[in-house]
């Protein structure tokens, strides 16, 4: 067995500090097996969110020597004998306790999205018709789990605190989810440019990077969102378009890997 020395973020969000621990590790241990030790035999109050330790929930996200991860999925293996560990609560929502943050905000900014709204001409006597293609555009973004690394990691909510202005990656997914919809007929574009803040992301790709399902939320949502707001507020042909000919139809982007 390995040794590891941890520090762990004890406090909330006004006052804290690194706690040092020890801790002896066993083969197949992830950060979290660590975390439940401590917690048992060193720090009973020491406070973590958990529940199905198989990467599928989404709740115990932290911030492992800096970078986003689930404590569930990060296995000790990855680190160096005798390196210094250090876990910290997400970054960038307020500190319940510990490692437990506030994630609160994001359940009031998927409250703003519009539901689906199928359209009504497309139902058939075999009820609503879909081809398989244009499911699976909107599919990939069904795998989210809401671990909100992407949220933390985003410049625009960590480091330059926009959430009055922008809803962040995971709710610009969720926006691409309705609006690739195939039978979805209704309008979110006036609320991506003026109340989602799209055009605050700058493409960095940092959401995609740290997120577990591997979901593409740049190329395959946030980009063509973005390219549907300057198609209908900035393109003068398509603006031309639209007022000789009305309404564009959605437009159904090409999926990348």
């Amino acid at each position: 067995m390995a040794t590891h020395k941890f520090q762990i973020y004890r406090g909330d969000h006004e006052n804290g500090d690194l706690v040092d621990y020890n801790a002896e590790i066993k083969e197949g241990m992830v950060v979290l097996d660590v975390i439940h030790e401590i917690q048992s035999e060193k720090a009973n109050d020491l406070a973590i969110r958990w529940n199905c330790k198989a990467g599928k929930c989404g709740s115990c996200s932290v911030e492992i020597n800096g970078k986003p991860k689930l404590a569930c999925m990060t296995r000790m293996n990855e680190y160096a004998e005798g390196e210094t560990i250090t876990i910290t609560p997400l970054k960038t929502f307020p500190v319940i306790k510990d490692l437990v943050t506030d994630v609160s905000w994001n359940y009031t900014q998927n409250k703003r999205i519009k539901p689906v709204k199928l359209a009504v001409e497309a139902k058939t006597e075999k009820g609503y018709v879909m081809y398989q293609e244009d499911v699976d555009r909107a599919q990939e973004f069904r795998k989210c789990i809401e671990c909100y690394l992407c949220q933390n990691v985003c410049h625009v909510l960590r480091d330059h605190d926009k959430k009055d202005a922008f809803v962040g990656p995971r709710f610009m997914i969720r926006a691409a989810s309705l609006e690739m919809h195939p039978l979805d007929v209704e309008d979110r574009i006036p609320e991506l440019k003026e109340d989602f803040g799209s055009g605050m992301c700058n493409i960095t790709r940092c959401c995609t990077d740290v997120c577990p399902e591997h979901i593409n939320l740049t190329d395959n949502g946030i980009i063509p969102l973005k390219e549907r707001v300057i198609d209908r507020y900035y393109d003068p042909l398509t603006i031309i378009g639209r007022k000789l000919f009305g309404k564009n139809k959605k437009k159904l982007p090409p999926i990348k890997p």
